[in-house]
């Protein structure tokens, strides 16, 4: 199996944290979002791509649940593999679509010739360490708002921080990573 194979098998599935609010909770911590992420490759719902991209578009639906309100967050990317790194290229949610319906199960068809790179998300390259993809990137939102985003992921599990940081202060993100463990049914 090539890299990019192994690392899109390792993110694609349902993931939560439950097992890691469970051992928080036990530990008196209970400011802590439950997260949960779903992620499809959508390959097969692209019209009009292009021959020459050789990767995989990934669908990443992001729920977080804190104080009882469910935030959601749909990302849109493309994974592609150059020597044995790996790089995620972040695009904007297409037109049709906003954070409620960016879905898998909602999405027919995207047309390749209308999407945008997002250009605020500098491309995380990640590469594998013992069997473990580490990777992320550090942006700038705009001048005073920096977003660090670092994952690890493994065949069962995806280890995500990110921090939101305006003017030098965190006003988004935790000292400890989410701990996501792939649910199996």
């Amino acid at each position: 199996m090539n890299a990019l194979d192994n690392f899109v098998n390792f993110l694609c599935g349902e993931f939560d944290n439950s097992e890691q609010l469970q051992d928080l909770k036990s530990k008196g911590i209970e400011d802590y979002p439950y997260a949960r992420h779903i992620n499809h490759v959508c390959n097969d719902k692209m019209l009009n791509a292009d021959k020459n991209v050789n990767g995989k578009f990934l669908i990443l639906e992001s729920y977080y649940t804190i104080n009882g309100r469910t935030r959601e967050l749909p990302h849109f990317f493309l994974i592609t593999q150059d020597g044995e790194k790996i790089k995620l290229i972040s695009y904007d949610i297409p037109k049709d679509f906003n954070n409620s319906t960016f879905k898998y199960q909602n999405v027919d068809k995207i047309d390749y010739l209308d999407l945008k790179i997002n250009e605020k998300f500098v491309p995380a390259i990640y590469e594998c360490k013992n069997g473990v993809w580490e990777g992320g990137s550090i942006n700038m939102f705009s001048p005073t708002i920096k977003f660090k985003f670092f994952q690890k992921i493994s065949e069962n599990c995806l280890e995500v921080s990110e921090v939101v940081e305006n003017n030098g202060k965190r006003t988004f993100g935790y000292d400890i990573p989410i701990i996501y463990k792939r649910n199996v049914y």
